[in-house]
């Protein structure tokens, strides 16, 4: 079997995107659609408009799909236009609130593809529930711990030259967290809060740094970084004191790493990493952060367990299936 990789462009931030290409020791890919940012509609449109010739040229057999993200959607619509079959990664996964766009892409992916490889049994539920054929339903682990399990012993060497020993890691980008001026200022006084006791590392997504310059607070008194590499970002992820986010991804990397995570959301398409792991939801509530905050430091911080099949072969079981 022979594949041909598409990247799609979305991501284009050289931190972003390229530098994943060549620190996973991932081939370059066949193709680049170069789409670029936009608004939603614009995104998901280019991408099916790019992406239609290559599938008409190319008379693939399959389609994998990865996430949740616009290319996902804008891709499995296309094939399923061309009836292509398509295989999604990451199936099953919901958070059951549709103002994220997320979720949207989530729920026509998964109502298209043919394949649906899932990471947990609450995938599973969720694709079960929606009406989707148990036959087409795979639990095969989480692909995403495949790579962190793979790349890990390299953080090794990545010395947090000029950082704190001890250190809370920071990421934000959710347009709920980082586009509404109210909450962004008052996450912002939290971590500052959060800063005379342990420092914080806050590597910048670029729509967060814009948002943050636009207000009235000065944050420069936290570690503002610009978006770090992967394994870079891994190297500090795994030595933190603790993690506050909103990514979906880094709730699931910190149940693994068993390192106590603090989710600045709601809820959360990952309830695994709650349930089993060291996630907890604290939504804007900056009472209930700050009580977080002090039981990690104060030792009590959430007790986590991995979840089945996060065992880094993932991968493996969708190569066979697939193939």
């Amino acid at each position: 079997m022979s594949q041909t990789l598409v990247h799609t462009g979305q991501h284009y931030d050289n931190n972003m995107s390229d530098v994943f290409f060549s620190q996973l020791s991932m081939p370059v890919p066949d193709v680049n659609l170069g789409v670029g940012s936009g608004s939603h509609a614009q995104q998901t449109a280019e991408i099916m408009r790019r992406f239609e010739p290559i599938v008409l040229e190319r008379k693939p057999e399959m389609v994998v799909v990865y996430g949740d993200v616009n290319s996902t959607m804008a891709a499995a619509l296309v094939c399923a236009k061309l009836h292509v079959p398509v295989a999604h990664v990451e199936a099953g996964l919901r958070s059951f609130d549709r103002t994220m766009p997320e979720e949207v892409n989530r729920l026509v992916t998964d109502q298209l593809a043919n394949l649906l490889f899932s990471h947990c049994e609450d995938a599973d539920i969720n694709l079960r529930r929606e009406g989707i054929s148990p036959e087409k339903i795979h639990k095969v682990g989480n692909v995403m711990i495949d790579s962190l399990i793979r790349f890990l012993p390299l953080t090794e060497r990545h010395k947090v030259n000029g950082l704190p020993e001890r250190f809370a890691l920071v990421t934000l980008h959710r347009p709920s967290n980082v586009d509404d001026v109210r909450v962004l200022r008052g996450i912002l006084k939290s971590l500052l809060e959060i800063n005379e006791s342990l420092p914080v590392i806050f590597p910048v997504h670029p729509r967060t740094r814009q948002a943050i310059t636009a207000l009235d607070l000065d944050a420069s008194a936290l570690h503002l970084l610009e978006p770090l590499p992967y394994i870079e970002f891994l190297a500090l992820e795994r030595r933190a004191v603790m993690v506050i986010t909103d990514s979906g991804g880094v709730q699931e990397e910190t149940t693994y790493l068993k390192v106590p995570c603090i989710t600045l959301r709601g809820n959360t398409e990952r309830p695994v990493t709650v349930s089993l792991g060291t996630n907890v939801l604290v939504e804007h509530d900056n009472e209930k952060l700050r009580s977080e905050v002090s039981k990690i430091l104060g030792g009590r911080a959430k007790p986590g367990t991995i979840p089945p099949l996060w065992d880094g072969h993932a991968g493996e079981r969708i190569a066979e299936i697939l193939c």
